[in-house]
């Protein structure tokens, strides 16, 4: 009965979905897209829909705040008459269901992440044919004071090897060109099944039979915990092949007191060691990390020495995060709490200080060859295409722009020379 009430609810509706947050959300949102195809829904954009769907995130104070303001925007087109009904999704809704309510009578309907089940192989798509996101693994085994994602996502659940391979070969058949394997932290695949009957798995043996499947061109790692880079993770850097040389790798800081109130589990001896080591087994490794600034009693003292790491080591993408008070975390109850003066300063002189890195690092690729996957055609410029190399991810890091006198197919992997570069994007023409 529950299912033909569902049926009744999407059949023939134009169903929209605005998705907040990162890329794990992507791949959540095409499943509960699916779901609604399954049932009945002609899926279009949130401009031409009548149900809008939105898939919230509450990770931090301003993914929150962006998803109010989202709900609230849909609401006022909802008292126009402009769309018929809301529904609200994930990680908001799971953490906050009783004040949305109170608040938001409105809404038609609250789906939080316990009240839908991740769809994998999820037949829509909200990226372009020739990427996609692949989700290992939900939840998180770590517990790290500021993060409230266990909270929201629950324990470490690796999906099982068979149905990670199966999607990925329904992905190759599809166009798919490019891999981004995703998940709260991709290092800890397997973990939570070595305990249980069956062989193991571990992320270096999942990729090895990725390469051995298919022949997608790029698969990139997002997410991956500094404490558990294996020898044998790495080998697949060291040899020239089908893993991009990107290594997103999220330190939150260098401080040594820091990391501990942090429960990063990972020294700064540890983090130093394990940065000489990347960038001497990879060349060409292009390395992303991202930083928490304000933590709670985080002095001056210990932001300048992080500011000096960041210079001295200089990080080839790097985003940094204004620590947000989350309730039900351990930070929360810290004392020493930092002023929203305080993490605006030094988010902006973190910021400036990478962006002179970044600058200068692009710089040097002035005048090579290199290869580009093209994303899109620019709309306000014929003949100039939009792309990425293989050291940057979609959505996250800089573009390159890039001439060609031929029609090239999104997707296509393309040599250019690079012609400028800027703070962050470069610009190229396509080899002849």
């Amino acid at each position: 009965m529950r299912k033909q009430e569902v049926r009744k609810e999407f059949f023939g509706e134009r169903v929209g979905m605005v998705t907040l947050g990162c890329a794990r959300n992507t791949v959540d949102s095409e499943a509960i897209l699916s779901d609604a195809i399954a049932q009945g829904a002609k899926i279009t954009t949130p401009d031409k829909a009548a149900v809008i769907m939105v898939n919230t995130c509450a990770f931090t104070k301003e993914a929150k705040e962006e998803s109010i303001e989202a709900i609230i925007g849909l609401i006022e087109l909802k008292k126009k008459g402009k769309i018929k009904k809301i529904i609200v999704y994930g990680c908001l809704v799971e953490r906050y269901l009783k004040e949305l309510k109170d608040n938001f009578s409105e809404v038609d309907k609250f789906v939080g992440i316990a009240d839908f089940k991740t769809r994998f192989n999820a037949a829509a798509r909200l990226t372009p044919a020739h990427y996609a996101y692949i989700k290992i693994a939900e939840g998180c085994a770590n517990r790290c004071s500021y993060c409230s994602i266990p909270l929201i996502k629950g324990p470490l659940r690796s999906r099982g090897e068979a149905d990670i391979l199966n999607e990925v070969r329904r992905l190759e058949e599809n166009g798919t060109r490019e891999l981004n394997i995703i998940g709260q932290d991709i290092t800890l695949f397997g973990a939570d099944l070595s305990r249980q009957k069956g062989p193991k798995t571990s992320l270096a043996s999942l990729l090895k039979k990725i390469l051995k499947i298919s022949r997608i061109p790029w698969i990139r790692l997002l997410y991956l915990h500094p404490k558990r880079i294996t020898d044998e993770l790495l080998e697949l850097f060291s040899v020239k092949g089908r893993i991009c040389p990107y290594i997103d790798l999220p330190l939150q800081h260098i401080n040594e007191r820091l990391l501990k109130l942090m429960d990063r589990g990972v020294s700064k001896r540890a983090i130093l060691d394990l940065i000489f080591k990347l960038r001497g087994r990879a060349s060409g490794l292009a390395l992303r990390t991202s930083f928490i600034v304000g933590f709670p009693s985080e002095t001056n003292k210990e932001f300048q020495e992080l500011l000096d790491f960041i210079k001295a080591t200089e990080f080839d993408k790097l985003g940094a995060f204004k620590y947000s008070r989350e309730e039900g975390t351990r930070a929360y109850d810290f004392r020493g709490q930092r002023s929203g003066r305080i993490k605006e300063e030094r988010y902006s002189r973190l910021m400036s200080l990478q962006k002179e890195i970044s600058k200068r690092l692009l710089h040097k690729a002035l005048g090579r060859t290199v290869s580009v996957m093209v994303d899109e055609e620019k709309a306000i410029r014929p003949g100039v295409y939009v792309g990425r190399t293989e050291c940057d991810a979609p959505e996250v890091d800089g573009v390159v722009y890039l001439k060609s006198s031929e029609y090239l197919k999104p997707g296509s992997i393309v040599t250019c020379h690079i012609t400028d570069t800027y703070e962050y994007d470069m610009e190229a023409e396509a080899a002849v």
